[in-house]
């Protein structure tokens, strides 16, 4: 069965940048855009950027210009490049696999699953 771990999470200074990775087990990306999601305090889970079988990107407005989505079809990794982070960003980061047409029919076990997440503290 595919698995996908989140890493790259810690804590960071407002301003500051990190890098979070999500390598999936297999090599899913023909078949599965990514997405990843991230779930505050007290707050729903939230999509706030993935990447589609075609390779175009979206974000949500909030991190649209900070953050950027990224594949390495070689490392079987997606990541999440996060700058000017702000203290409005601390929170449990996890990928997802994203339904296509494919995706959740060769991977079913990919449907509705989350990774353990990585926490990501911004400190003024």
């Amino acid at each position: 069965a595919v698995q996908l771990v989140e890493s790259g999470g810690g804590s960071v200074q407002s301003g500051g940048s990190l890098r979070l990775s999500c390598e999936t087990s297999k090599y899913i990306f023909t078949k599965c855009g990514m997405g990843w999601y991230r779930q505050a305090p007290g707050k729903e889970r939230e999509k706030i950027s993935n990447i589609n079988l075609d390779g175009t990107t979206s974000y949500e407005d909030s991190v649209r210009g900070r953050f950027a989505i990224i594949q390495d079809n070689a490392k079987n990794t997606v990541y999440l490049l996060m700058t000017s982070l702000e203290i409005e960003d601390t929170a449990v980061y996890s990928c997802a696999a994203e339904w296509t047409s494919t995706c959740f029919v060769e991977y079913p076990e990919l449907r509705g699953y989350w990774g353990p997440g990585t926490q990501v503290t911004v400190e003024s």
